[in-house]
C-alpha cells in the first residue's frame, strides 16, 4: 500500500471522526441517547483503519505496535458498544475514560517516534495526546462528569481523534511499500 493511500485512509478516517464529533455537538440530546450505537460505529472504523494503516507500515514504521494495539483495542471496545447495550449504557462511561487513556499515551508515544524521525511537526501529535490524557482523567476523577456531558464529551474526543487522524496523515513520512 502507498503512502498516498495511507494518508488517504487516515484523512478519511479523521473526516468520519470530525463529522461525528460535530454531530454529537449540535445534538447532545440525541447523542446522549444513542451514544453506545455512535462510538461503537466510529470507533470500528477507526480501530479498522489503524489496522490498515499498521499492517501497510509495519516494516518502516517506528512504533507501529503501538497504533496495532491501539486498533485492536478500538476494535474490541466497538464491538462491546455494538452488540451488549445494556452493558454499554451501564460501563460506558468507565470504557470511554480508558479510550481516553489509551489514546492519549498512545498518541504522546507516537509523537516522540516521530520526532526521533526528525518529523517538525511532531508538537501537534504530542498536544492532541496530552489534551485526550487530561480529558481521560477529568472522567477517571468523576465519571458523572463524563455522564452529565456525555453529548459534549463524544463529540469533543471524536473532533480531537479526526484533526490527530488528518495531522497525522499531512506529516507522515513513510515509504513506499
Amino acid at each position: 500500500m502507498s503512502t498516498k493511500s495511507m494518508r488517504i485512509l487516515n484523512v478519511a478516517a479523521g473526516v468520519l471522526l470530525i463529522a461525528a464529533g460535530i454531530y454529537c455537538l449540535c445534538n447532545q440530546d440525541v447523542a446522549l441517547l444513542s451514544a453506545g450505537l455512535l462510538l461503537g460505529i466510529f470507533l470500528l472504523l477507526s480501530g479498522v483503519a489503524e489496522i490498515v494503516v499498521f499492517a501497510a507500515a509495519s516494516g518502516v514504521m517506528l512504533g507501529s505496535g503501538w497504533l496495532l494495539l491501539d486498533g485492536i483495542l478500538t476494535v474490541i471496545m466497538s464491538l462491546f458498544l455494538l452488540f451488549n447495550q445494556w452493558f454499554t449504557m451501564l460501563s460506558l462511561p468507565f470504557l470511554f475514560t480508558l479510550w481516553l487513556l489509551f489514546s492519549g499515551v498512545s498518541q504522546c508515544v507516537s509523537s516522540f517516534d516521530l520526532r526521533a524521525l526528525g518529523v517538525r511537526a511532531w508538537g501537534w501529535i504530542l498536544a492532541v495526546g496530552i489534551l485526550l490524557t487530561l480529558a481521560g482523567f477529568i472522567c477517571l476523577m468523576d465519571p458523572w462528569v463524563s455522564v452529565a456531558a456525555m453529548g459534549m464529551t463524544v463529540g469533543i474526543v471524536f473532533l480531537l481523534e479526526g484533526v490527530s487522524s488528518i495531522v497525522y496523515a499531512c506529516i507522515s513520512r513513510t515509504k513506499d511499500i
